[in-house]
């Protein structure tokens, strides 16, 4: 049986249910008529529940997912998703100082952000203490390598398998090249808007890219509902909200690299172009996550010290949003500690409560990881993937910023990049084998483009 995730009403009703308790809603009642109605809560890491619900909790799903919509949200005035009403919130807004970002760094950030994916996709879904113990199993803790299963103990592998569909390309024994990941498509794509509609683009023309040239299947979360909402003939922003408990999600931010290098020392450019792309899918701190990335990678093309760029990614988004105190407490918590396990241990009773694909535990997560490692390379890439949650977004995100820091490929340790013989596998359009050597020459290219 063909069981689409991420789009059943009934697993959608759950997590809708959850998002509207971290957004100042009051869903309690509306959870009490699910709940006396039959209803289960939403799959804890998979995209749908095991089998299907009848025909009425499914008509039942739809409506009340429509009435929690309207329920008013007492975070509203402080986490706009309007990108004038983020600017008038944030008084440190950044003025432009335009720096030259050179190939060399380009492809050292397209491959860091490769390199940081593949790290995290065996362990992506698995628990916090199943990674510690499987990279301890072998001696690779902190991690300074990728992960492989050889000499993992059998009761260990059999106690927590690896991400079924990452293992077969991504331990250290299987790795030929980049394999495919979404967290490489979508700049793939932006990098394709930029070349079609240049800077200028607007949230419209992302709609119409992804139609044209990305699989339905390669979607997830908030951008598999937001592309089921195009098909339906809805339009951007309502995307982004219409039945779409995971807006606030990590898809926005996994799509933001592209603003930061096309943008390269104008943080507030990159964040507005970020927010352009970000509200066809998502809303508030979702936006928020990709704005904050997108400043942080502009701010890095001009300084290599990774904290004054994670204090300018703050600059562009709300102060008083969950997202801004998320990532200012992360960030305090890797400057109060040496062991950056006691630090992941208190984001994660932190942000017990948000999904492990949600956007504000995994980007406080990267800024603690970025912070903490005063943005050495591996030493980021080791505590971003090393602390769980959405291991190969992290460690994408992560490692793109790491490795524009170092500003050259040949800075990058052999171990990480020679595995990928600068090849990438792609489902987007003519890609499919493509070099990083080549993608950081066309986006050179877009980054100077008037």
């Amino acid at each position: 049986m063909l069981r689409l995730t991420w789009v059943q009403p009934e697993d959608l009703l759950g997590h809708e249910l959850r998002q509207a308790r971290q957004d100042g809603r009051e869903p309690s009642a509306i959870a009490a008529r699910w709940q006396a109605a039959g209803g289960t809560e939403a799959p804890a890491r998979a995209g749908a529940s095991a089998e299907p619900a009848s025909r009425y909790l499914r008509q039942l799903a739809e409506d009340l997912l429509d009435e929690l919509a309207d329920l008013p949200s007492r975070l509203a005035d402080d986490e706009p998703t309007d990108l004038a009403r983020i600017k008038a919130r944030c008084p440190a807004w950044p003025s432009p100082a335009p720096a030259a970002l050179t190939r060399s760094a380009l492809e050292a950030a397209w491959l860091g952000r490769a390199v940081g994916c593949l790290l995290g996709k065996p362990v992506e879904k698995l628990p916090l203490d199943a990674i510690r113990q499987l990279a301890k199993s072998v001696g690779n803790w902190p991690l300074r390598t990728y992960f492989t299963a050889r000499g993992v103990p059998a009761d260990l592998l059999a106690a927590h398998p690896w991400n079924r569909r990452s293992a077969p390309t991504s331990l250290a024994e299987n790795i030929d090249g980049m394999p495919e990941d979404d967290d490489l498509n979508y700049p793939l794509l932006n990098l394709l808007l930029l070349q079609r509609h240049g800077r200028r683009f607007t949230t419209a023309d992302v709609a119409r890219l992804w139609l044209d040239e990305l699989p339905a299947g390669r979607t997830f979360t908030a951008e598999r509902l937001a592309y089921r909402n195009l098909l339906q003939g809805l339009e951007p922003p309502r995307t982004a909200r219409h039945r779409n408990p995971f807006r606030e999600w990590i898809g926005a931010l996994i799509r933001a690299d592209v603003h930061g290098w096309t943008n390269p020392g104008d943080p507030a450019a990159a964040a507005a172009q970020a927010h352009r792309d970000a509200t066809l899918t998502h809303t508030a701190n979702g936006v928020y996550a990709a704005m904050f990335t997108a400043a942080v990678i502009a701010q890095a093309a001009a300084t290599p010290d990774v904290h004054a760029c994670l204090s300018t990614g703050l600059t562009v988004i709300p102060p008083a949003s969950r997202l801004a105190g998320a990532i200012t407490h992360a960030i305090r918590l890797a400057r109060r500690h040496d062991d950056f396990d006691t630090v992941v241990d208190e984001l994660h009773a932190t942000h017990a409560g948000h999904h492990w694909v949600h956007a504000i535990p995994n980007t406080a997560l990267m800024a603690a990881a970025l912070t903490h490692a005063d943005g050495d390379f591996t030493g980021s890439l080791a505590r971003a993937v090393g602390g769980g949650w959405d291991t190969d977004s992290n460690g994408a995100t992560t490692g793109g910023i790491a490795a524009l820091l170092t500003g050259a490929p040949e800075r990058l340790p052999d171990h990480w990049t020679a595995p990928l013989k600068n090849r990438l596998a792609t489902s987007v359009a003519d890609f499919n084998g493509v070099g990083f050597d080549t993608l950081a020459h066309l986006t050179h290219r877009e980054a100077a483009r008037p």
